[in-house]
């Protein structure tokens, strides 16, 4: 058709080619960007020995934390070794006890076989730069509430051959069981948010519930289910092996009938077979806007962020440079922001379960405010033999279950991570890129009728975001490969995208920030580089995978579609203004500032308007 022709091909490529190399950002060299390992998976610990040494020791405090109710404590701890080495490390263990006896096997073992990681690690060295000459040495770490109490051990040898040299003394949380760590979510309905939270109540022990209601006004109770998952749900080490610890147990309630725009207060508590309660601290947020509703909504995704230490454990050195960044600047900005969507690979704990207690912990301050949805990564699924599309072990043997589990999605099947919501004037169609998603597929079905079940009169703004790179991307692994997208990703998509006008695919796994042209079958069908207006010729793709994960390289190959690439870390916000207005921005997360943004606008009749694939069935009858 006339309009797919806007420009001859040959002056549309060489004017996005030069615009391209113009407008690139140029990729930063980070020395502490990591490899993509988690670092728990650098410790050999069941290699350990045991050389306790009578002259070593170690010992932590204050003892006792929380105390006023807090979730987090600093200990200090203090080292003392007669024969220090530069690579001698302190390992946190918890529960406090990790020796043979807490194995999970028939056999006899030497002492003091450990047969569990650790939750985190520091080098003795870490502040004392002499601590090899002086065998003296004071860390500080930052200790979350998880359940259990805490013991400090200082190893010898390094990583690879560690040798137990003393053990501490044990620190404990005042409440350990206490609930903590709420996770908002969209429901089913509208109407509707859920509420999920971790505490040490098994349901024998306790009843869990949500006290809430209008701010300001008398409160209701709503009850909660209660799930868990133990080592058996596991499918692959190292979740089923050294990196298996208790996740607790982890509740849900519904908060039903909520009233439009509308501030709650709620608080999350459990009732003692005594009678007596124990609570969480009080929390509040606003609920949805009626679908359809014209008001100012402001939606942020990203993808990718993974978990960092604040006390400066290796996991933040080395793994996760940029998460803190990104959570720190969306805490910042919580008063700007309506709803949160996390597209995938999420704390990166791949097999070592106590990393979810630690990524729930950090993002609490804007999980419990505003909704935090959440898509599937190979990072969460990907386990060998377990039926992901993906034959790899990506997830370190969680095959999904900590994810689905800790976390609630509107899905009919929470093991399937598709799923359709509904915010304001936005339709969210959320694919799982984990699970097949191929013309004739289960998945294919949903995908259609999600994106065919959009109301755009009342809802103009369609958007479909995936984990892995479905549409187009210029990673350098992608260009390498020739195909600048996941394999086999558009070649069924392209035609839903374009048949039901999506506006925006956002995808994440590629860990920079790129912006691709309207497009339909490789080819930009505008010329327009930053405000877009009148009929849905193509989709935007958007890849926003820089949370806080290492960065990906851009390919050497200069893609004609690219737009702005940017090799950093960062996550961008939708605005809607009203029915016909959307503002795109894209923020860095080292200062939070807009480094590139787009407009859409357009009014009803241009969505409904026939565009090639992409036309309603007409006759001439009369």
């Amino acid at each position: 058709m006339a309009f797919f022709f806007l420009l001859k091909v040959a002056v549309l490529l060489v004017f996005l080619d030069q615009f391209t190399v113009a407008h690139n950002i140029k990729p930063k060299l980070y020395a502490d960007a990591g490899d993509g390992v988690q670092p728990l998976s650098k410790i050999q610990i069941l290699r350990a020995v045991s050389q306790l040494h009578e002259n070593a020791s170690v010992s932590a405090y204050p003892v006792l934390l929380g105390t006023k109710g807090e979730d987090l404590g600093w200990v200090t701890v203090t080292i003392s070794s007669p024969t220090p080495a530069p690579d001698d490390w302190v390992a946190v263990f918890s529960p406090a006890v990790f020796n043979a006896s807490t194995c999970p096997y028939n056999e006899d073992y030497y002492e003091p076989y450990i047969c569990t990681s650790p939750i985190k690690y520091k080098f003795a060295n870490y502040s004392s730069a002499d601590y090899a000459a002086t065998g003296n040495s004071t860390l500080k770490f930052q200790l979350i509430n998880q359940r259990a109490d805490f013991s400090f051990a200082l190893f010898s040898g390094g990583l690879s051959n560690p040798k137990l040299v003393a053990v501490s003394n044990n620190v404990t949380f005042a409440y350990p069981k206490a609930p903590l760590y709420p996770r908002l979510a969209l429901g089913k309905l509208w109407d509707e948010m859920t509420v999920t939270w971790t505490s040490g109540y098994n349901i024998d022990e306790a009843v869990p519930l949500v006290e809430w209601g209008l701010e300001g006004e008398p409160q209701t109770r709503s009850p909660a289910g209660t799930l868990t998952f133990s080592r058996r749900d596991m499918c692959a080490a190292p979740a089923r092996t050294v990196g298996w610890r208790d996740p607790g147990f982890i509740h849900t309630s519904f908060l039903k009938d909520l009233w439009p725009n509308s501030v709650y207060s709620y608080k999350l508590g459990h009732r003692l077979s005594n009678g007596s309660y124990i609570w969480s601290k009080a929390y509040s947020f606003k609920s949805s806007p009626y679908p359809g509703q014209e008001s100012l909504q402001r939606v942020i995704i990203f993808g990718d962020m993974g978990k960092a230490e604040r006390d400066g454990s290796n996991e933040y050195a080395d793994y996760q440079p940029g998460s803190l960044n990104t959570t720190d600047q969306l805490i910042k900005d919580l008063d700007n922001i309506d709803i949160v969507f996390h597209i995938g690979d999420m704390a990166y704990a791949n097999g070592y379960i106590s990393q979810w207690d630690q990524f729930t912990s950090q993002v609490e301050p804007i999980s419990s405010v505003v909704p935090y949805m959440i898509a599937s990564g190979n990072h969460e699924r990907d386990t060998t033999g377990t039926g992901s599309f993906y034959n790899t072990n990506d997830a370190g043997g969680e095959c999904g279950v900590p994810a689905e589990t800790m976390y609630y999605v509107p899905a009919e099947n929470r093991a399937k991570f598709w799923y359709a919501t509904d915010y304001g004037m936005f339709h969210f169609c959320i694919a799982d890129t984990e699970h097949d998603w191929r013309e004739g597929s289960e998945q294919y079905k949903f995908i259609e009728k999600c994106l065919a079940s959009a109301n755009r009169h009342k809802q103009p703004w369609l958007i479909f975001a995936a984990h892995r790179v479905l549409g187009y991307s210029s990673n350098s692994w992608y260009g390498q490969e020739g195909s600048f997208d996941e394999p086999m990703g558009r070649d069924d998509m392209q035609k839903l995208w374009q048949r039901y006008k999506v506006d925006i695919a956002f995808y994440g796994h590629v860990h920079n920030y790129e912006r691709i042209c309207p497009i339909y079958q490789n080819q930009c069908v505008t010329a327009e580089i930053s405000n877009y207006s009148g009929t849905v010729n193509g989709t935007i793709h958007v890849v926003v995978g820089g949370g806080g994960s290492h960065l990906s390289d851009f390919s050497s190959l200069h893609t004609v579609w690219s737009i702005y690439q940017d090799r950093d870390y960062g996550y961008t916000k939708l605005t809607a203004y009203n029915h016909s207005s959307l503002l795109l921005e894209y923020m860095k997360s080292s200062d939070g500032k807009v480094y590139d943004s787009f407009t859409i606008s357009r009014d009803y009749r241009d969505v409904l308007a026939c565009v090639h694939d992409g036309c309603e069935p007409t006759t001439l009858a009369t």
